[in-house]
């Protein structure tokens, strides 16, 4: 005959579950490591660059095609 084992595993509160995913978090922070700041200038550098390069295409794209719609319209008035 089997034994049975009544056993019920309660959850732990939500404030225990908070506080241990919080431990994990600030144990995995500091085994992170962090960027040099001349490192940190220059990926903000190369991110403004593109971010700049893209305006300048974007802007030039809308303004073509802003010149393509007026010419059309134009044609037919």
């Amino acid at each position: 005959m089997a034994k049975q084992v009544n056993k019920e595993e309660k959850k732990p509160n939500i404030f225990v579950r908070m506080g241990r995913k919080l431990k994990e978090t600030f144990s995995e922070l500091k085994r992170v490591t962090w960027p040099t700041f001349p490192k940190v200038v220059k990926s903000t550098c190369v991110v403004i660059v593109v971010v700049v390069v893209f305006l300048v295409v974007v802007t030039g794209i809308n303004y073509g095609l802003q010149e393509l719609l007026n010419l059309i319209t134009s044609i037919g008035a």
